[in-house]
This record gives structure tokens, C-alpha cells and sequence, in this order.
């Protein structure tokens, strides 16, 4: 009579076990990088990680991975919706020999960075590269001294949109591309200074790509603008200041 029992109590302790871990690996909505933290926690605000990296795994999809003071915080890969931000330039991604920070996220995710220093150290392949990805965002960011670009915006998201603002682009060797991958992309730089790249300013090729500025500066570079294969720039109004060869918009428009 009581073999029963005992066996159901036994199978309903060994449910209990078996569930306990896959609740303590959560992914929380929100997570916290700290320069003193360690990837083995749990990426609270009270026991932050030391990476993005480590950071990403442990946050939800569409969820924000934020800073809690000055740090190193390293190259990250990202594959889902996703936010990481700090109030300052003080969150460094340095990113020796590879790519900074990589975005291969979903057809419809939105990926937010914000307030990041990305830094190549002269070695460094890409500052962001963009392989796929609806809504990418690039706020508040210095990025300088890639081999490759500073931004790399070759989504293979149709229409894809890639929004720069208030941000940094210096001393790589193309500051920006967009150059969708079979599809069209299109980008909105504003507020923004692109300067000393080697090579080029900003480049596109191809019908569909654009890339409108507002408020910009695009000085000091090899190459102002290369618009080629039916590519599009557009300036709105006389925000911009461009400088050097190829500083010629495809199209300005007034202010309205």
C-alpha cells in the first residue's frame, strides 16, 4: 500500500531536481557588465559579468545588456534583438585582430548599440559588421583604427535600415559601407563625424542602396563619398559639411 506512495514521492523529488537548473539559467530581461565583474555570475546588477560576451547569453531576446562603470567589455557576436548600452564612452570593446562587434541577428530584430567605445588597435578587422538584421542602431559610439570599415552594413535583411547617430568614425580604412547583401539597405547618418579614414568616407554600390545625412561631417578622408552602380546619397538641407574628392551628394534636399 505504501510502495506506491513512496515511489511517487521519490519520481516527484526527481522532477523537482531536474527542473531546478533549467530555472536558475533564466535569461533575464535585463542584464549588467562591470570592469570588476566575472562571467561566471549571473549578470545581476549585484553580481554583473566581465563581457558582453558572457553577458549576451544570459539576456533575453530583445532584452538590454548595460554597463556599470568604466571596463574593457570585448568582442561580442550577436544573433538576436538585442540593446547594449552605456551613459558614457567608457564601455571599451577592443577588438585586436577580429571584428568588434557582429551583428547576424533575425529578419525582424532590432540591435541597439549605445555609448560603446570600439576601438581596432590598428589590427582590427570590422568596428560593427552588419551580416543580417532588420533595425540596427549605432548611438553615442566612437569607433576608429580597423583595417576593414568602421560600420560594415551588409545585411542580408531586405531592406534592411542602419541608423548612425551622434557618433565617431575616424581613422579606419573605409569609414562606412552599405552594401547590402542581394538586397537593398539604407542608412541614415546624423550628428555624426567621419574623418581620416583612409580609403574612403562613406561607400555604397548598387541601385536600392542609400544612405541620406543630416547634420554630418565627412572630412579628411582619402575619398569624401563613392556612390557607385546606381547607389544613392541624399543630403537634407545644409546641415552637412563635406570635403575632399568625391564630396558630391546624389541628391541634396532642402529643409522642409
Amino acid at each position: 500500500m505504501y510502495a506506491p506512495l513512496i515511489l511517487r514521492i521519490a519520481l516527484g523529488i526527481s522532477a523537482l531536481i531536474l527542473v531546478a537548473p533549467i530555472t536558475a539559467q533564466a535569461q533575464a530581461t535585463r542584464t549588467w557588465v562591470s570592469g570588476v565583474g566575472d562571467d561566471a555570475n549571473p549578470c545581476s546588477r549585484t553580481a554583473p559579468c566581465k563581457t558582453f560576451a558572457g553577458a549576451i547569453s544570459k539576456t533575453a531576446a530583445a532584452g538590454e545588456i548595460n554597463t556599470l562603470d568604466p571596463g574593457a567589455f570585448g568582442a561580442v557576436t550577436i544573433t538576436k534583438a538585442i540593446t547594449i548600452r552605456s551613459d558614457s564612452l567608457e564601455a571599451g570593446v577592443l577588438a585586436a585582430g577580429t571584428n568588434g562587434v557582429v551583428v547576424n541577428a533575425g529578419v525582424t530584430d532590432t540591435v541597439i548599440l549605445e555609448g560603446l567605445d570600439i576601438e581596432g588597435l590598428g589590427t582590427g578587422l570590422d568596428g560593427v559588421k552588419v551580416l543580417a538584421g532588420q533595425f540596427i542602431y549605432v548611438n553615442r559610439c566612437a569607433i576608429r583604427r580597423f583595417t576593414g570599415h568602421g560600420v560594415n552594413m551588409t545585411s542580408s535583411t531586405a531592406n534592411a535600415r542602419l541608423f548612425i547617430k551622434d557618433s565617431l568614425i575616424l581613422r579606419n580604412n573605409v569609414g562606412v559601407n552599405v552594401q547590402g547583401n542581394g538586397v537593398n539597405n539604407v542608412a541614415t547618418i546624423l550628428g555624426t563625424v567621419i574623418d581620416g579614414n583612409t580609403t574612403t568616407g562613406v561607400q555604397s554600390t548598387n541601385a536600392g542602396n542609400i544612405v541620406a545625412f543630416v547634420n554630418s561631417a565627412v572630412n579628411g578622408n582619402a575619398t569624401a563619398l563613392n556612390f557607385t552602380g546606381g547607389a544613392s546619397s541624399f543630403s537634407f538641407g545644409p546641415s552637412n559639411v563635406v570635403t575632399g574628392p568625391g564630396s558630391t551628394f546624389t541628391t541634396t534636399n532642402p529643409f522642409k
